[in-house]
């Protein structure tokens, strides 16, 4: 009776829109061209350089870090699981500020799309699940050599990349709410300098506990980046505890107001 009672109901209408989500993904893959595939591949060596020149390069000169409790690890260990996080959150916001701001106010896109069944919602839904598979693949690769050099174990690996589909979603919904305030191309300069700062005052090169002055503390405590290096550092370095609960919530509330104000003023831009 319960079965007879929601489908094809609620869950005929969730598969619906599931679908329609997937048709906006699949338009995605479908355009590909090849120089837009050497876009995406480049975005993946940044992170890579810097743990490199950084993490070993710069950790050459620092003996170790301590992470609390007691333990010591070394800098690559350190930095490596915040370039990662980076990296997730670099190729989320890529799909999810420029390239869906030229699709909605320049290439009129998604007024075609509109034309059909497929709703607001599920257009941001599809765009989001394609940013989120640009940040997977880095990911993936990343951590690949991350194993490769001793810098986690393939159980820490695996929870890492989980980590970073959720750091991917929350940041591509953010990107995507933030770019329906765009009105020229010079307003991506912002996001630009602010993705900078993010990058520099997440506790990615030194550890919170080690910045001075105290204030600072508390502005980096606000950083979403903050909170995806430090779910990405648990798993890396073995030390998940339930703690990380507050900053899964965190990413979690994020995506969600999000995805939230980005539909609502996708539907009030595209559908007057």
């Amino acid at each position: 009776m319960v079965v007879s009672a929601f489908t094809p109901g609620v869950f005929g209408r969730i598969d619906q829109s599931a679908k329609r989500s997937g048709a906006v993904t699949g338009r995605n893959i479908s355009a590909l061209q090849s120089a837009y595939w050497l876009l995406v591949v480049s975005g993946f060596f940044e992170p890579v350089l810097y743990l490199f020149a950084i993490g070993y390069g710069l950790g050459g000169l620092i003996n170790a870090i301590p992470i609390g409790g007691g333990r010591i690890v070394t800098y690559p260990e350190f930095v490596a699981p915040a370039m990662l996080a980076s990296s997730a959150m670099a190729g989320a916001l890529s799909e999810s500020t420029f390239n869906f701001f030229g699709k909605m106010k320049f290439a009129k896109q998604y007024d075609a799309v509109l034309a059909t069944p497929v709703r607001p919602m599920e257009i941001a839904l599809g765009e989001l699940w394609w940013a989120m598979a640009r940040g997977a693949l880095y990911s993936a690769a990343f951590l690949v050599i991350m194993v490769f050099k001793g810098l986690t174990d393939v159980p820490g690996a695996i929870g890492a990349f989980a980590a970073t589909l959720l750091i991917g979603f929350a940041f591509g919904c953010l990107g995507m709410a933030v770019s329906t305030f765009m009105t020229s191309w010079q307003d991506f300069d912002l996001i630009a300098t602010i993705q900078v700062a993010l990058f520099l005052f997440s506790a990615t090169f030194t550890p919170l506990a080690l910045l001075k002055p105290e204030w600072l503390r508390w502005v980096v405590e606000v950083s979403p980046l903050y909170h995806s290096v430090v779910v990405v550092r648990d798993f890396t370095l073995g030390t998940v505890d339930w703690e990380i609960l507050w900053h899964v919530g965190f990413l979690a509330v994020m995506a969600a107001a999000g995805l939230t104000i980005a539909s609502r003023r996708m539907a009030a831009l595209l559908l007057k």
